[in-house]
């Protein structure tokens, strides 16, 4: 019967250490749960041996500990299908860490698992790695501890997280057809001006310039300029861009980008309504779960992902005076539409706030669908139009040099 070292955590937390027979790396899990202990890790006896000195390889390339929101909402739903099989908590996270050996999210779980074992709370634990975490995560589950119902809070965190992704993924889809048509359009132009002006340059020179067409003139100009001056233009484009990225990490201008955003045409209303769907979603979650209202607006103004939006929720959270209405704090600020205002009022009425925060997220998610339409279909004939004047140019500017020449050519 093959060995197996182990390390494991008594009930007590203390590291322990040895080797036992097993028929298998499961029987032997087993059997270390039957001690009393929470197994940490455990490998044939063969494998835990130290490896010698230039035993890998010269190179080897680590990425970073780290989880994106896919990862995330992955281990959730992981993490509550273990939880909902019987086992414990710490059991749970070593399976988990287990699976995960090898990859980025792995030392983020084994730091949980190890601070489990070693007697800390969850919530406590997550709020170790706030980067990967977010506030709404660890308050959710800080919620759910409290109240013992920890599987319960994991499966709203995993329909939380799938509304994110879903009003992500519509924003971002909304985007890519536009950004691919306008880097074909500006590319197949620079290269034409570029690459296939250059080639008719000869015979436009023994025209003359008084020979040429005046969009003729206008685009060997062009030509010139790109081709002296090119680089350098794309390197200041490039350097212009990056100093406004940082400009928007700013305070300051971070507030400028999201308030231009919030009114900039076209954009304004696929904008605001994934912001409102955020905010809706991200408060009924917390709500639902026994968050206090002063302390969900807190957090959702922290994941409201825009800063004026942010700054109202927080001024509205100061106007909150009882605790528990928030309709009339939320209208004083004039950034809430009327409708969103409205329904949270009928929701306090009721009694049932959470319900219709959940209302409020399913309409905007659902003006988010009609804005994204909007916006593809009234942005498709605009890029259509501007790139067709673009490449239209240039063809009618080549082809009316090359006409006068053959027209001169008859003459002679």
């Amino acid at each position: 019967m093959p060995s197996f070292t182990y390390t494991a955590r008594s009930k007590t937390g203390a590291r322990i250490q040895g080797t036992l027979e097993a028929a298998d790396r499961h029987a032997a899990l087993v059997a270390i749960s039957k001690m009393g202990h929470t197994p940490v890790s455990v490998a044939p006896a063969a494998e835990s041996r130290p490896k010698k000195a230039g035993g890998g390889s010269f190179f080897q390339l680590s990425r970073p500990a780290t989880m994106n929101m896919r990862e995330v909402s992955l281990f959730t739903g992981e993490l509550c299908d273990l939880l909902d099989a019987g086992m414990t908590l710490g059991n749970a996270l070593n399976c988990l860490a287990q699976q995960a050996e090898g990859e980025p999210r792995g030392p983020i779980i084994v730091s949980l698992r190890d601070a489990i074992v070693g007697g800390a709370n969850f919530s406590d634990a997550l709020a170790q790695h706030p980067t990967i975490f977010s506030p709404i995560y660890v308050s959710m589950i800080r919620a759910g501890e409290a109240s013992g119902s920890l599987p319960a809070v994991l499966r709203r965190l995993i329909g939380h997280f799938e509304r994110l992704q879903a009003i992500r993924s519509r924003v971002v889809s909304a985007l890519v057809y536009p950004v691919i048509v306008l880097i074909m359009g500006f590319g197949v132009g620079i290269f034409a001006v570029t690459y296939i002006l250059p080639k008719f340059k000869t015979i436009f020179d023994q025209m003359g310039p008084d020979g040429l067409p005046k969009m003729t003139k206008v685009l060997l100009g062009i030509s010139d300029w790109l081709t002296h001056y090119g680089l350098i233009a794309i390197l200041l484009f490039v350097a212009a861009g990056f100093a406004v990225h940082r400009w928007t990490k700013t305070p300051t201008g971070r507030r400028a980008w999201d308030r231009f955003l919030l009114k900039a045409p076209l954009v304004r209303g696929m904008v605001a309504s994934s912001i409102f769907a955020n905010f809706a979603s991200t408060l009924q979650s917390l709500l639902e779960n026994g968050v206090p209202v002063l302390r969900a607006l807190a957090i959702t103004a922290e994941t409201a992902n825009n800063a004026v939006i942010s700054d109202e929720l927080l001024k509205a959270r100061d106007r909150v005076t009882d605790g528990t209405t928030i309709s009339g704090p939320l209208a004083a600020g004039g950034i809430f539409p009327p409708m969103l205002i409205n329904l949270v009022a009928i929701g306090e009425q009721t009694g049932d706030l959470a319900s219709a925060l959940g209302h409020v997220s399913k309409r905007y998610e659902s003006e988010l669908d009609r804005n994204v339409t909007i916006f593809t279909t009234a942005l498709e004939p605009i890029l259509i139009c501007l790139v067709a004047l673009i490449i239209g140019f240039i063809a009618v500017s080549i082809m009316m040099a090359v006409l006068s020449v053959t027209s001169g050519a008859n003459v002679h």
